[in-house]
């Protein structure tokens, strides 16, 4: 089965900002849920942030007031701002298709 496609992770200071994206691998029309999940090493997979087609949004509290979560229909694209980093939120994010995850990219914040 197609797989979404992350990209934009990398290093950032804490206190920084980085914007992943995600391609889904279908049209958005056929799509329920786009979402952003992280895993941290040693930890297990947490959701971080999800949109739905029904207009809904929801946020893991502790990215609550930094991150957000867009999409961009015509680009079949779902993104993910996140403002104000903090080394706590190192890990590799995957972006998750109705239950369908991308290979991940890494997010590192460090000084």
């Amino acid at each position: 089965q197609d797989r979404p496609v992350e990209s934009g992770g990398g290093l950032v200071h804490p206190g920084g900002s980085l914007t992943l994206s995600c391609v889904a691998s279908m049209s958005f029309s056929r799509i329920f849920a786009m979402g952003w999940y992280r895993q941290a090493p040693g930890k297990e997979r947490e959701l971080v942030a999800v949109t739905t087609s029904r207009g809904t949004t929801d946020y893991a509290d502790f990215v609550k007031g930094r991150f957000t979560i867009s999409e961009d229909a015509g680009k079949n694209t779902v993104y993910l701002r996140m403002n104000n980093l903090k080394s706590d939120d190192t890990a590799v994010y995957y972006c998750g298709q109705d239950g369908v995850y991308g290979q991940g990219t890494q997010v590192t914040v460090s000084s």
